[in-house]
């Protein structure tokens, strides 16, 4: 079964006192199960931006599920108290955020003569012996050094100096648009008190968030602590205005929990943006590993196979190797995680993020053919919604006939009531193959061929699934784990699209496809 937006299956199940939700809130789709106070169970699968319509989506569904939406209460009211039980949320906000660097700019306040540590980080590479280093975009980051200086055991070696140029600085910053601020110095895991003298000083000056690398992490060396704080000031603003905006939605009686990286629960009032940079995949790898047990237990199986899972989203692509056989200990949280050229101290699930999902935009630059890791999103979205979208990795499936068209419902175009297009979906492609073929010509003209558009939707296939493949390479094999004989788990609104054929390419023999694999990690 193909899901689209709007699809509903339902299913009767153990009930209970209210309605309960799970919500995955995606950067493309947005994924909504309920369960009614009878024991009903209902799915939904929304796009996250819906053009014309106002309102969360998952808050429009809700509202329809409960029957209010457009008779008992004005779409701008909250849901009375009582009718939700309980409502648990999974989101990427935070990780396509970073992943697609649209987070706040930042302004760093670092000490003196450690402007540029954190974009020159440590010796910390993938290859430590390449020539050519590649290096990830930065986030939008404005440095501003401060006096100050504490020894490694937390002594004062030179005191803070807050002098009229600093403030002159930061005037200039905020007056540029800069209003979140992240404070990093050193040894101040050790001794707090500067960083909170310069926050109080921020705040005097009008600084309405700052991010304090000693609070979020409190851990030794100076480049990760630092990082941390980084993405902290950077998500943090984006994700709390979702957070208050659904809250306001649900009602200030609808009990709100966020699922964390670590894979446990918190209200918006105890969350920090960095804990929650692996939100929806950790709900995820949770739903995969439970619906994997149960499968390879029905099926007979007395020793479980290692697990490894492939979600992928819309905008990114999550993997993970999990070992039943390890107990307990396979649920292992990692106190230190790099992700997108970010060092972060937090305890996260070990699941790692790749900026490749069936939204992943395909482009050629003039030299290469580039997929991602900028997104689609749900607006535009592909150049098949009909929203004038540029050509992704859906298109390229769509095109080589791996996505049946007529399985889609029609649900694109700006009413919502047309079915996908595929003479845009064409015309992208054709125009991607005639700058290759142009290109070509002019660098080798005795070898050159014409580019056909399937051979270009072939190509950004070829180069997203190795670089899922590389990623699930990086959490298992590198790590000295034989995958060969593990269950690949495939979830998430696009990985049955491309399972089996990485499982071709890392030789895994068995793969597991859930009938709810597109809401799983809700």
């Amino acid at each position: 079964m193909v899901e689209g937006p709007g699809v509903v299956a339902e299913k009767a199940l153990g009930g209970g006192a209210g309605w309960r939700f799970w919500i995955d809130r995606g950067g493309t789709f947005t994924d909504v199960v309920g369960c009614s106070g009878d024991g009903r169970l209902v799915v939904r699968k929304l796009l996250s931006v819906q053009p014309g319509r106002a309102g969360d989506p998952a808050v429009t569904a809700i509202r329809e599920l409960l029957g209010l939406e457009g008779n008992q209460l004005d779409g701008n009211q909250a849901i009375p108290a009582g009718l939700i039980a309980e409502l648990r949320l999974g989101t990427t906000v935070a990780t396509n955020a970073l992943l697609e660097r649209r987070g706040e700019p930042v302004l760093l306040l670092i000490n003196r003569g450690f402007a540029d540590l954190l974009a020159i980080g440590d010796q910390h590479r993938p290859d430590i012996f390449a020539l050519q280093i590649s290096r990830l975009q930065p986030l939008r980051l404005r440095a501003l050094e401060v006096a100050g200086r504490l020894a490694a055991d937390g002594s004062e070696l030179e005191p803070l100096g807050l002098d009229g140029q600093l403030e002159t600085e930061l005037r200039r910053a905020l007056a540029e648009g800069y209003r979140s601020v992240a404070v990093a110095l050193i040894h101040s895991y050790r001794n707090p008190s500067q960083e909170l003298a310069l926050e109080r000083w921020l705040q005097g000056q009008g600084v309405t968030h700052v991010a304090l690398s000693h609070r979020l992490s409190g851990q030794p060396r100076l480049v990760p602590r630092g990082h941390t704080a980084l993405v902290e000031a950077a998500v943090a603003p984006i994700l709390r205005a979702y957070l208050e905006q659904l809250q306001l939605a649900l009602g200030a009686a609808t009990p709100l929990r966020v699922m964390r990286s670590s894979g446990s629960l918190a209200p918006p009032a105890l969350l920090h943006a960095k804990d929650t940079i692996l939100s929806g995949p950790a709900g995820g790898m949770v739903g995969a590993v439970a619906v994997a047990r149960q499968a390879l237990l029905a099926d007979g199986c007395a020793d479980l196979p290692p697990i490894v899972g492939f979600d992928m989203g819309g905008t990114s692509t999550d993997v993970f190797h999990f070992d039943p056989s390890r107990g307990e200990a396979a649920w292992e949280r990692s106190a230190e995680t790099e992700i997108a050229g970010l060092r972060l101290q937090a305890p996260m699930l070990p699941v790692h993020t790749v900026a490749a999902g069936g939204g992943s935009i395909i482009d050629f630059d003039g030299e290469r053919l580039r997929v991602g890791p900028e997104s689609a999103g749900a607006d535009p979205g592909p150049a098949a919604y009909r929203r004038g979208g540029p050509a992704t990795i859906t298109d390229a499936n769509l095109l080589l006939g791996r996505l049946p068209a007529q399985a889609l419902p029609s649900v694109f175009g700006p009413a919502g009531d047309q079915p996908p297009d595929l003479e845009a979906v064409r015309q992208r492609f054709s125009a991607l193959a005639s700058a290759m073929t142009s290109a070509t010509a002019r660098s080798t003209p005795q070898a050159h061929r014409a580019t056909t558009p399937e051979q270009v939707a072939e190509g950004a296939l070829c180069i997203a699934i190795e670089r899922m493949a590389e990623a699930m390479r990086r959490i298992s094999i590198q790590r000295g784990h034989d995958i060969r004989a593990a269950l690949l788990v495939s979830y998430g609104a696009a990985a049955g699209q491309h399972a089996c054929r990485l499982a071709e390419l890392l030789g895994i023999r068995r793969v597991l496809l859930h009938p709810l694999a597109g809401v799983l990690s809700a």
